[in-house]
């Protein structure tokens, strides 16, 4: 009899679907058939099942935060059952170790984490069995029962386990180390109390964020100034902008504008160049985890978390492939499912139309089905189970409607547009002048109105070199230079996914971009969410914006290998190759204990170069111009600071004005805090949760020794509360 051990209960559930089985209990057994002769028990972990030992668990020295006790280099990395998932580790553990069970068959999601959560599961239980590898890439039941009758010997898949291994022990390494050392050098050179986690994806990551800021404020606007030609040929009309010959419109002396303005008004016209062609858009390709996830996010607002999850939940329902894939393509075998789809698809409302329009096969295009660039997992596509819809939440069915959009979208033909480029010659001066027409909607038809904004149609009178005509009128139009902008969680994901472009050296450039960058596609939400979590970005109106500790981080490692994407670049190199048993994980580990020690003395002999308050001096002002009021204590600007409100001069002066964003259950809202700072006084809450509900007034009054206080509702007794 064999034992499947799957990574969650989701999925084992869809595992045993294809096969006459019964729950019992804590696992699944599965009834004697063909693909099992002896029947087979079917249990599950909860995702990871095991974490690695806190250094204060390998040494009781280590507790203490100090830097002479770093960097932390252990013999051997120790495991141990997380506390909330002792008893699925039991009952996994009872499973492997039943007599019945003579072989066990791995069955996580198909990739290197996947390969990690099981494997290390078995190996800790102390389990001395044949193992296999099941590879399952679409839990639909034709795709499972086909997986489990082409099993892998695990030898085949182990070094995926080797891989994964190495990148946690090597990224405790660093991530721990690095953690307590910048926090202890920060804080000794002013940066507060707070503590600095530092990590090899988590902190190049950030520093993009930080550096986009830093741009961002020293940003100073310039007026600048176009000129627009309005040109009258006969009965035909039409405008055009003046450009330079380095082909820039914008002029940065107004005088200039307004001389050309002068010499082309009135001014007979001739057309220079008329150019035309037509120019193809192909559909889009298929989806990966990070365009899916940009895309999302630019729609619908998800954050990169938000639509992953969502992704996990219709995998886990078989309407969709593996979500965690960085490819785009699929192959042939994939593509053999899509007429049968599509003929079950056009059922549903919403995709009647477009799927009964389908205008070509995609079978042949490379563009799509290219076996050759699958490599562990092929692009994001829906599975032959078409759902209801209803039965769908209205965010899964966002998310489904994308992905089933984006693959029929493949089966119509490029879109094509009439692009038109007229150059008007007027005196010395040229004037640009573009139109565009679609000719075929082509794949753009599977699009909502939403979408096609750029689709309009820009209309060109017909003209012909060498005509001549009339400027009737030449203005200066006044426009002003603006700032990039702030990252949104799809464009984060993004540059994540494009990050090392800036790399000098070819060679890891190259790596960066055929390692899809900073993380990998299953990660990068969880770095988001995790920079989040640290208090190093906050939100607003779907932007993301540093906050005063992560420009002091960045500050502290700027110049370091944990501010680019460099030391993402060799490790992903590395552990690529230990991924396909090209290298030695044991080799990497000891490198990657080198590089800790290396980094701990770098940062120590580096610290005191560190300028921490001219870094946040810039952030200082952003703060105080966006200021909440004025701060009771020392008159500074009120802000706010993620999790509270607070004094913006804290690194100046020290000054501890506070307010709670949540206090008894309620939240602070930024209307009450600015009532308060302008007149000392909020609005009456409604619900504050104490002994017994309540409702109060937050007052500040320099009688009460400068704190906030409760003033109750009908009541005139107070109570501190900071």
């Amino acid at each position: 009899m064999q034992a499947i051990v799957a990574e969650k209960g989701n999925q084992a559930q869809k595992l045993a679907a294809p096969f006459k089985h019964k729950k019992r209990g804590h696992y699944i057994e599965i009834s004697p058939c063909d693909t099992f002769p002896q029947g087979a028990f079917l249990t599950w972990c909860s995702g990871h099942l095991f974490e690695m030992v806190g250094p204060d668990e390998l040494n009781p020295q280590y507790k203490k935060w100090k830097l002479d006790t770093l960097p932390i280099i252990p013999e051997t990395f120790k495991y141990k059952v997380i506390k909330e998932k002792a008893k699925r580790y039991q009952a996994v553990k009872e499973v492997l170790l039943n007599p019945k069970v003579k072989e066990i068959i791995a069955a996580g999601d198909p990739g290197r984490e996947g390969e990690l959560i099981v494997e290390l599961v078995i190996r800790q239980s102390g389990v001395k069995k044949p193992v296999k590898r099941v590879w399952a890439q679409s839990l639909e039941k034709k795709a499972v029962k086909r997986a489990f009758e082409n099993l892998f010997d695990i030898e085949e898949t182990r070094p995926l386990y080797f891989e994964a291994l190495a990148r946690s022990h090597a990224d405790w390494l660093v991530g721990m180390n690095m953690s307590r050392a910048y926090t202890l050098l920060i804080q000794q050179n002013g940066g507060g109390r707070s503590v600095y986690s530092a990590g090899r994806v988590q902190t190049p990551t950030l520093a993009m964020i930080v550096n986009r800021e830093k741009e961002i404020l020293s940003f100073e606007s310039k007026p600048f100034y176009e000129v627009i030609g309005q040109f009258r040929f006969e009965n035909k009309v039409f405008e055009g902008k003046y450009q330079t010959e380095d082909n820039e419109s914008r002029l940065f002396q107004k005088e200039i504008a307004e001389k050309i303005k002068e010499e082309t008004s009135g001014k007979e016209a001739r057309i220079e160049k008329v150019k035309k062609e037509t120019k193809k858009e192909p559909p889009p390709q298929f989806f990966k985890l990070s365009t899916l996830q940009e895309t999302a996010n630019k729609i619908f607002k998800f954050s990169a978390k938000r639509t992953l999850d969502l992704a996990q939940s219709l995998y886990e329902k078989s309407l969709i492939s593996y979500p965690r894939t960085n490819s785009e393509f699929i192959s042939e075998e994939e593509a053999r499912s899509f007429p049968q789809f599509l003929q079950q698809v056009k059922q549903l409302e919403p995709y009647r139309d477009i799927a009964s329009n389908i205008q070509r096969d995609v079978m042949k295009d490379r563009r799509y089905v290219n076996a050759k660039k699958v490599t562990d997992h092929y692009a994001i596509i829906p599975t032959e189970n078409v759902p209801s819809l209803h039965e769908l939440s209205a965010d899964e069915r966002k998310i489904y409607d994308l992905i089933v959009k984006r693959v029929i979208a493949a089966h119509y033909y490029p879109a094509e547009f009439y692009h038109t480029l007229i150059v008007t010659r007027v005196e010395t001066h040229l004037f640009y002048t573009k139109g565009k027409q679609m000719i075929k909607e082509g794949w753009r038809s599977t699009l909502q109105k939403s979408q096609k904004k750029d689709e309009r149609d820009v209309y060109l009178p017909v003209l012909q070199e060498n005509e001549t005509g009339l400027c009737a009128r030449s203005e200066v139009k006044e426009g002003k230079t603006t700032p990039p902008k702030r990252y949104t969680e799809g464009e984060l994901i993004s540059s994540m996914a494009n990050a090392g472009r800036k790399i000098e050296d070819q060679q890891l450039k190259a790596v960066l971009k055929e390692t899809r960058g900073l993380g990998e596609e299953a990660t990068r939400a969880g770095i988001i969410e995790r920079l989040k979590a640290l208090s190093y970005i906050r939100q607003e109106k779907h932007r993301i914006i540093p906050t005063e500790k992560a420009f002091i981080l960045v500050e502290a490692v700027n110049g370091t290998v944990l501010a680019s994407a460099e030391l993402t670049a060799r490790w992903e190199q590395r552990l690529s190759e230990i991924g396909q048993g090209k290298a030695d994980a044991k080799a990497f580990i000891d490198n990657a204990k080198k590089l800790s020690d290396k980094l701990v003395k770098d940062a120590i002999n580096n610290s005191s170069s560190w300028d921490i308050s001219e870094s946040t001096e810039a952030l200082d002002n952003r703060e105080n111009s966006v200021s909440l009021g004025q701060c009771p204590k020392c008159g500074a600007g009120v802000v706010d600071k993620t999790k509270l409100y607070g004094c913006s001069a804290y690194n100046k002066n020290g000054c501890d004005f506070i307010v709670s964003k949540r206090l008894l259950g309620k939240k602070i809202s930024e209307t009450n805090i600015k009532k308060l700072l302008s007149s000392g006084k909020t609005n009456l809450i409604k619900g504050f949760k104490g002994k017994s509900e309540f409702n109060a007034y937050l007052t500040w009054k320099e009688k009460s020794q400068g704190t906030i206080t409760f003033q109750f509702e009908k009541q005139k007794r107070k109570q501190h509360v900071n």
